[in-house]
C-alpha cells in the first residue's frame, strides 16, 4: 500500500509518498507513520501534531480513522489547506 502526505504532512515526513505495510485500520496505519517520522515543519509541527488535524482518502473516498484498509491501494494525508 501507499500512503501519500501533502502539505505540513510532506514537510514533516520529509517524502511525498511511501510504501508501507499491510494495516487493519487506518489509525494503526496513522500510528505507524507518526512513530517512524520524527522531522518537523519549519514552524515544529511532527507528523504526530499534523495527523490531529488531517483528512484522509482511501482509494479516493473520505475515511475516518477507524475505516478499515483492506484491500486498500492508496492513503492520502490531507492537512488542512490556506487560500482559496
Amino acid at each position: 500500500m501507499q500512503i501519500h502526505y501533502f502539505a505540513a504532512a510532506r514537510a514533516a515526513t520529509g517524502v511525498a509518498q511511501e510504501e508501507v505495510g499491510n494495516f487493519a485500520t487506518l489509525q494503526e496505519l496513522l500510528d505507524d507513520a507518526a512513530s517512524r517520522h520524527h522531522g518537523t515543519t519549519d514552524a515544529g509541527q511532527t507528523l504526530a501534531d499534523i495527523l490531529t488535524r488531517c483528512s484522509f482518502l482511501i482509494d479516493g473516498k473520505r475515511a475516518q480513522q477507524t475505516d478499515s484498509l483492506e484491500s486498500a491501494e492508496r492513503v492520502d494525508v490531507l492537512p488542512p489547506f490556506a487560500g482559496g
